[in-house]
């Protein structure tokens, strides 16, 4: 009998295959205590109010605030209130903050009509939209 899968149907049965086996060799244990709100919401405030600070900085915050909690379970709650929405920097407030010190730089090949070839460099200022410096040349050789 010839059965013709696709490669991603292989894959997925073998990480099924992997998680079945990891399960089995590595069940998961019951009783593990929770952290309590007071915990959940002092990481919380942490994170809000300093959204460049890893686990490691968090982790160490709580340890001197005197709160024994590892630092993968702060990992954890980070990751957690990361994914609901990040509060630091977007590209589009970076780019809004900066416009006044960033250029671009733009290569260009232009063909000509007699079959030969340009190439131009444009620096441009990226907050007054102005050209800074161009060049053109033709190809070499």
């Amino acid at each position: 009998m010839l059965v013709i899968v696709k490669p991603d149907t292989v894959v997925g049965w073998h990480r099924a295959g992997f998680r079945l086996v990891l399960a089995i060799a590595f069940p998961p244990t019951l009783g593990q205590t929770r952290i309590s709100e007071e915990i959940r919401d002092l990481i919380r405030r942490l994170a809000l109010e300093n959204p460049t600070w890893g686990a490691p900085k968090n982790h160490g915050e709580l340890l001197i605030l005197g709160f024994e909690i590892s630092e993968r379970t702060v990992a954890r709650y980070l990751r957690v209130i990361r994914s609901r929405g990040d509060p630091s920097q977007s590209w589009l407030t970076f780019l809004h903050n900066h416009h006044e010190v960033i250029v671009v730089l733009d290569f260009v090949t232009v063909p000509t009509i007699t079959f030969q070839r340009l190439y131009g460099l444009f620096v441009i200022e990226h907050g007054r939209r102005r050209i800074l410096h161009f060049n053109i040349r033709p190809a070499i050789g």
